[in-house]
């Protein structure tokens, strides 16, 4: 393969996509995005994916690919489903954090040629808040990093975490080091895009595919008692329009690998009827 003179890369990514009727909106639109913001690449959080919201299978992975995902990103809920696990292990084309012990199926960093270009793609996790006793998510994308800059400049980081400040310090820590970071897992998209000093393009969460009206992609009915009286309740996927979509489309120069814009997505679909 010749050597691209491609001077930009534009990468869709995409927040957490939420049960049936995120695969769907996502089949919906997917195509028309990538035309929309002229995308080179599509990456999408997966890990809600399944109709519990809670997990993925093979066959959405599939799915995905299908409808144009290059990569999937994923988090705590990666395990939800263990039809996964046998994918994990012979498949780089979905990524679980790579702080997760090394025994864990998978891997949480991997490399994909885009247009003839090498990228690197990271998932990490976050600890503030999380249930998960996972290694140190900063120490660990320094590790990831020594081993991917003999291999590429365009280096994208999805970081599952809670804690925006958590977020925050992490855009910071890999400031200059990667071409991206960007926040997944609080299902609500923050408007604090923009290229840090070192070059790197930043959002605290892309935000989720799902229900608008639902809470974070949940039914309200189902969530809401849960809240009042602390005792359990089982969650169900919100499947009534309007539905969103959010996300951002990164730029960002094949040469230095820094970024030149991120601009910030969120569309919205009244139209769409949710059927299995």
């Amino acid at each position: 393969m010749g050597i691209s003179t491609k001077q930009s890369l534009r990468i869709l990514m995409i927040g957490d996509v939420m049960g049936l009727p995120g695969r769907m909106l996502f089949q919906k639109h997917s195509q028309h995005l990538r035309q929309k913001y002229k995308a080179d690449a599509v990456i999408l959080n997966g890990e809600n994916s399944d109709s519990r919201g809670r997990g993925i299978t093979p066959r959405i992975m599939h799915f995905f690919k299908h409808n144009g995902a290059d990569l999937v990103t994923s988090g705590n809920h990666i395990w939800g489903n263990n039809q996964i696990y046998e994918y994990l292990t012979q498949n780089s084309d979905l990524l679980r954090p790579a702080n997760f012990p090394g025994a864990c199926p998978g891997t949480g960093v991997t490399t994909i040629s885009i247009n003839g270009i090498t990228i690197g793609v990271v998932n990490l996790q976050g600890r503030i808040f999380m249930r998960e006793q996972l290694a140190c998510p900063f120490a660990t994308a320094e590790s990831i990093l020594t081993y991917l800059r003999d291999k590429t400049k365009i280096i994208l980081v999805d970081f599952h975490a809670e804690a925006s400040s958590e977020k925050i310090g992490m855009g910071y820590f890999l400031d200059g080091k990667v071409s991206a970071v960007v926040g997944t897992h609080t299902h609500v998209q923050t408007a604090d895009e923009r290229i840090l000093p070192q070059g790197t393009a930043f959002i605290s969460d892309l935000g989720m595919v799902g229900a608008l009206n639902s809470m974070i992609g949940m039914k309200k009915e189902t969530v809401l008692p849960h809240f009042i009286t602390q005792m359990p309740s089982r969650f169900i996927v919100d499947d009534q329009a309007p539905f969103m979509l959010c996300g951002v489309i990164i730029e960002i120069d094949t040469q230095t690998g820094k970024a030149i814009s991120i601009e910030r997505i969120r569309l919205i679909d009244d139209d769409l009827v949710v059927q299995e």
